[in-house]
């Protein structure tokens, strides 16, 4: 029997703490489609968006159809950090800047919708997943006195002032002191606020999916990796997606709840692509006040806990984040253990460490709702930092859009919104980025497969032929890949945390088996020799 390529499962190498309590063998299994079908509306994705744009359409009588590329929960809501925040990682002074006072107010009504709404499904549908409302705490880096420390106070009470405008009840806190935090280090100044929340992500979307699986007018169908979505008829009445097998889901409306849509350019060239990293540590129960804490540093680190045992509790801290495929991974988790245990030196054992992906827009707003340029496709795109509480918010978004219901977070989200004058440097500048990218076309990592070490990769560029990505497994078995990402052809890096192949031009992501885990790359990196095309289809088939 072949063995199942673990990126299957998950967008990494490394498992998050959701396994903790809900490992993969807890999930439901599903067929992959062997036939064509016709539907109402064809879900893409089976994360949280996707499942709570089915969880809304289902509830009103839409005939819905999911597919999933992998297994589900396959993708980055299986790898988050659990919080649910009305707060923008921008923050809501430079979002009013971008757009605007009333946009700035939508973005909070949206988010402090959504972190309500989670808290009525799991009580509507007896989900047991940890979900509980918090304060959110901002602590300042800095000391009193130290360089920087005045900057903090400033950008501190701005924020406040325009929080509270937005009906966010904000206070600047002066030498604020959290329970546990007992390490070195002087209290912060911060900025408080309540009516956040968060949850057990892993269990809360299977509880909405085992509902799903219940309703007659609701399929799932995994592995079954979508390739096409277009629209045909006269007036584009329908819509066609094709799968990898062959196979198609005709619909009238079509969902891309995928963290980038599968296309070209247009809301992808809008993004930057980010890896952000995450441990899980152990701490005393009742040892720590039970809030989500994040700090002003750039990038800031973020805080929350989630159930472990009896005796002890997990402390979840992220951060570290870098543009995918652009920096290595060196030291990431061992900063974020230090940053920790100087602040909680009751902390005990990290048991947990993982990354996932950000994806930022230029004006720090999500894409959410009808795609550009066609009729009856829409997509959910650029979470910035938020895509537990976008997920949701695309479920009665998009569900409203396609029920012909009036939406007014609409005009906020629209993907086919006009870039504003001060939105374009940044497109420019991120475009410039990315573009000297391409300079990896003439660049190897390794001069020879002999350099790289066992459960490793790297590029090499032989002098007369395309760049090819090199595998050694941990029993020195070489496998080889085309370097050149099926997107827009940029050249992969290996992620040595994750043992993936990222690109550090849109940010698809391969397994170091070839599977395609992240788009906007539609489907698996090509295998370059017989043992690599074997591997592939082992891990594919599984």
């Amino acid at each position: 029997m072949a063995t199942k390529s673990h990126f299957l499962d998950t967008s990494g190498h490394a498992d998050s703490v959701w396994i903790h309590t809900e490992p993969y063998s807890n999930r439901p299994q599903f067929k992959p489609i062997a036939q064509d079908i016709k539907t109402d509306v064809c879900v893409v994705g089976s994360g949280i968006a996707g499942v709570s744009i089915s969880y809304e359409l289902v509830q009103r009588g839409v005939k819905v159809v999911m597919l999933e590329a992998r297994d589900i929960l396959s993708g980055e809501s299986g790898r988050t950090s659990g919080h649910l925040s009305s707060g923008i990682d921008s923050g809501f002074v430079e979002l009013a800047s971008k757009r605007g006072q009333d946009g700035a107010q939508m973005a909070v009504d949206s988010h402090t919708y959504a972190i309500n709404r989670v808290g009525e499904i799991s009580k509507e549908l007896g989900i047991d997943c940890e979900y509980r409302q918090l304060p959110g705490y901002d602590i300042s880096q800095y000391e009193k006195g130290q360089p920087g420390h005045e900057d903090d106070v400033k950008e501190f009470k701005a924020e406040v002032k325009k929080m509270n405008e937005l009906g966010i009840k904000a206070s600047y806190r002066e030498g604020f002191v959290i329970r546990g935090w007992d390490g070195k280090v002087d209290q912060r100044d911060a900025v408080t606020y309540p009516g956040q929340a968060t949850f057990h992500p892993t269990k809360y979307i299977l509880g909405v999916l085992k509902w799903l699986t219940q309703q007659p007018n609701f399929q799932c169908y995994t592995r079954s990796r979508v390739m096409s979505v277009e629209e045909k008829g006269l007036l584009n009445k329908e819509v066609r997606v094709g799968t990898e097998s062959g196979h198609t889901v005709t619909c009238i409306n079509a969902v891309q709840a995928t963290c980038v849509p599968l296309q070209k350019l247009s809301v992808v060239a809008e993004m930057e692509y980010f890896r952000t990293y995450c441990i899980a540590i152990r701490v005393p129960k009742g040892s720590i006040e039970d809030c989500l804490l994040y700090d002003s540093k750039d990038p800031y680190h973020y805080v929350r806990f989630t159930a472990c045992d009896d005796k002890d509790d997990y402390l979840v801290i992220g951060g570290n984040d870098h543009k995918v495929g652009q920096e290595p991974e060196d030291g990431r988790y061992a900063e974020l253990e230090s940053w920790v245990r100087k602040r909680f030196t009751q902390a005990g054992s990290v048991d947990y460490k993982w990354s996932g992906q950000i994806f930022e827009p230029v004006d720090y707003s999500a894409f959410i709702g009808k795609n550009q340029v066609q009729s009856n496709v829409y997509i959910c795109t650029g979470d910035f930092g938020n895509g537990l509480t976008h997920g949701v918010i695309a479920g009665k978004l998009i569900a409203d859009e396609i029920m012909g219901l009036p939406n007014e977070w609409s005009k906020f989200y629209n993907p086919s919104r006009v870039p504003t004058l001060s939105k374009i440097p940044g497109m420019i500048a991120h475009a410039v980025q990315i573009n000297t990218q391409y300079k990896r076309l003439l660049q190897s990592d390794i001069n020879d497969i002999e350099d790289l070490v066992p459960g490793t990769g790297g590029v090499l560029h032989p002098a007369t032929k395309l760049p090819m990505a090199v595998y050694k497994d941990d029993d020195g078995k070489v496998f080889k890949f085309s370097a050149l990402c099926p997107h827009l052809k940029g050249v992969v890096c290996w992620n040595g945390a994750e043992k993936s192949w990222d690109c550090p031009v849109h940010g698809s992501r391969f397994g170091h088996d070839g599977v395609g885990i992240m788009g906007p790359a539609k489907g698996n990196l090509p295998p370059a020799d017989a043992a690599a095309e074997a591997l592939l289809k082992q891990s594919s088939a599984a």
